[in-house]
């Protein structure tokens, strides 16, 4: 049921839809069957949606990134979103163009996803979580409240992300010239776990299996398994060593 309060342009509107007051759904957004959106949703043009997907108050969805000149990347986007079935949108979730979302994912509460993030399908992407420009998430990954997920950042699948991780690719502070040269970028491999308030500093790769305790700083790359904790990290033991 559409509510005659909401501002409807498209005609991609499968079967089972409901749609609440103050909607805005732009010219050129598909809805599949079994959408839900509650009040105050706004969806841009070239926006498709799975079926059975609920999207709670406040979100948008196909926001025009921005740069004015503030931002040090370069603003490049194809003006288009795909979400998979069987997702659930919470409030105040904002997704830029060019961002794919796969099937059965969880995005909670004020998550922001900025253009060519890629999200694979079984994940949480939980309250308030920052995804940045052209990262990568895997399968079966979960990324906790708040974390920061750094531009070009690669995530493998079954991962965890705890609360207050922060991911950095750049040490150039005071240098706003974008140069993809002096980037190097932390990436997490399959089945890694990172503990809340860890710091990943540029250019580390946490392999297959790793666990960084809370509130380490990784500066140096992490072995398959190893466990590493301090500031700066160091490692502790192995998960596969049999001798623990």
């Amino acid at each position: 049921m559409l509510s005659k309060l909401a501002a409807v342009e498209t005609n991609k509107i499968g079967k089972n839809v409901q749609m609440g007051e103050f909607c805005v759904i732009s010219d050129g957004v598909t809805l599949g069957d079994n959408v839900t959106s509650h009040p105050n949703v706004i969806i841009e043009s070239w926006v498709a949606i799975g079926d059975s997907v609920e999207i709670f108050p406040g979100t948008y969805i196909g926001k025009t990134p921005k740069g004015t000149g503030a931002t040090s990347c370069p603003i490049e986007f194809i003006p288009q979103v795909t979400i998979g079935n069987n997702c659930v949108i919470d409030p105040n979730t904002v997704i830029d163009y060019d961002v794919v979302i796969g099937d059965d994912n969880l995005l909670g509460d004020g998550a922001s996803l900025r253009g060519k993030a890629r999200i694979g399908h079984h994940c949480l992407i939980s309250r308030y979580v920052s995804v940045n420009y052209n990262t990568r998430t895997g399968n079966h990954t979960r990324v906790m409240d708040l974390p920061r997920i750094t531009g070009d950042c690669e995530i493998g699948d079954n991962v965890f992300v705890g609360i207050l991780v922060a991911a950095t690719n750049d040490n150039s502070v005071f240098n706003g010239e974008y140069k993809n040269e002096k980037f190097t970028v932390p990436q997490i491999q399959n089945g890694a776990i990172i503990g809340s308030g860890a710091s990943l500093l540029l250019g580390v790769t946490i392999k297959e299996g790793a666990l960084v305790g809370s509130n380490a700083v990784v500066s140096r790359d992490v072995q398959p398994y190893d466990v590493v904790m301090g500031i700066p990290s160091k490692v502790t033991r192995n998960l596969k060593d049999r001798r623990q």
